[in-house]
């Protein structure tokens, strides 16, 4: 009886757990929105398009976070049927290919200064916009690859796999909103960007 009511509140716990994850995801969303709103008034006025070709970083790593969804996809499925080698394996595929998807911003952010001269304090504010779009999204970036850390290391626990399968379903909420949150704002700079 005592078992049953523990794992009642347990339940309980894990579900507001996932509806606060709920509402950072709708407060993060309401951020890029608002960026982009703030983007699009200000490209409206005379003389302030973006007028930048995007570097080719940006497609590159765009490419890789798809994938990184893909791998994660793997992953959650693995533990499902209780293929846990698989499930650390493709965890640590996405981990590595979140990795290889921050040095490819920071590169394109470094070709957009460095070789192309667009830096954060122009007086066209377009052009702070990318870095305050790519900021933003590198700060989550950031925050779900400690996220997916700490499932890897759950992964190579010995945790019930309720648990387990709640860690996944948290961290592939996470990854895969950030990964549609970046789609949207490398579609919506190029169609923004003359």
């Amino acid at each position: 009886m005592m078992a049953q009511q523990l794992q009642k509140e347990d339940r309980l716990n894990l579900g507001a757990k996932k509806f606060n994850m709920w509402i950072f995801i709708f407060t993060s969303f309401m951020l890029f929105a608002a960026f982009s709103s703030g983007f699009i008034v200000y490209t409206g006025g005379k003389g302030h398009a973006l007028n930048v070709q995007l570097p080719h970083a940006f497609l590159y790593s765009t490419i890789i976070i798809a994938m990184s969804s893909v791998t994660l996809f793997l992953a959650s499925r693995a533990a499902k049927r209780l293929e846990f080698d698989k499930q650390r394996l493709f965890l640590w595929f996405t981990f590595l290919l979140g990795i290889a998807f921050f040095a490819l911003q920071i590169y394109a952010c470094y070709v957009l200064t460095y070789k192309m001269g667009i830096y954060f304090t122009d007086s066209n504010a377009s052009h702070t916009f990318v870095f305050v779009f790519c900021g933003i999204h590198l700060l989550h970036i950031i925050a779900a690859l400690i996220v997916l850390l700490f499932t890897i290391s759950s992964a190579y626990r010995n945790i019930p796999q309720v648990m387990n399968l709640y860690k996944m379903e948290m961290t592939a909420i996470f990854w895969h909103f950030l990964d549609i949150i970046w789609i949207y704002l490398y579609v919506f700079l190029l169609l923004n960007q003359n």
